[in-house]
């Protein structure tokens, strides 16, 4: 089970959001890169960055910042990238920086046309987010609701080609109330690539809960808010999941 750190980018700077809401955020750190280096030295073995403006731009943003971090830790544990991710030339520039994998939202649900190239043009890079609130996806930043199902539109975009799908309710992110653990599962046992749980991590208990679900095809956990506030103890919960998995994941 990878417990993934996320670094949320926002003006340059490391914050959490409350349920996406740009104007209801925290600052963790000034120095995100130094936060990334605090998390690999914690034994993270990936890294979740979001760019926060770029998923409302949609364009990227915090490129400095995510450069900064990849320089700072790229070449010892593979490094994740969501938001603002809206072309094939944005994709290719972060891979060639060093990024393991892009992550693409709601270009994906808007223009399926664009994943599909993506997928053909960088096989093995391509993760999508799906944003969901009762079963249905939302776009924009959370900001749209679609009439869109999660596990339809994962079903199709596995067709295409993806590595994995990091599934987020979007109803309880950075709101401590708990992973929705049955809807998570309810995804990966529709699908044969892997599922990343996100979205209200509050501890302890929900790692217990996604170790009993790994087999059916929950791979890892993005640790937001939990990890920053102190909820959660990021090292004694990767031990505690690596014990309950029997050895490094």
């Amino acid at each position: 089970m990878l417990l993934i750190p996320a670094i949320d980018l926002k003006d340059g700077q490391c914050v959490r959001l409350k349920q996406g809401d740009m104007n209801d955020s925290t600052t963790f750190s000034e120095d995100p890169a130094a936060m990334a280096r605090r998390w690999l030295e914690a034994g993270a073995r990936r890294l979740h960055l979001v760019d926060l403006n770029g998923a409302f731009a949609g364009k990227p943003v915090n490129e400095a910042a995510i450069k900064a971090i990849i320089a700072e830790v790229g070449d010892e544990i593979p490094v994740q990238l969501g938001g603002g991710i809206r072309d094939l030339d944005t994709i290719e520039r972060y891979l060639d920086d060093g990024l393991s994998y892009v992550i693409i939202g709601t270009a994906a649900v808007k223009n399926p046309g664009f994943l599909r190239d993506a997928c053909t043009a960088f096989g093995g890079h391509i993760i999508v987010g799906l944003d969901a609130k009762d079963g249905k996806v939302a776009t924009d930043g959370w900001s749209k609701l679609t009439g869109h199902e999660v596990i339809d539109l994962a079903k199709k975009f596995e067709d295409y080609g993806i590595e994995g799908v990091i599934y987020t309710d979007i109803g309880r992110d950075g709101m401590l109330t708990g992973i929705n653990v049955e809807a998570t599962v309810k995804l990966a046992q529709a699908l044969s690539i892997p599922v990343i749980a996100s979205g209200g991590l509050a501890g302890i208990t929900d790692i217990e809960k996604l170790c009993a679900v790994e087999d059916d095809g929950v791979e890892g956990v993005i640790c937001g808010r939990s990890i920053y506030t102190g909820a959660l103890d990021f090292v004694a919960a990767q031990k505690r999941a690596d014990e309950l998995n029997g050895g490094d994941a």
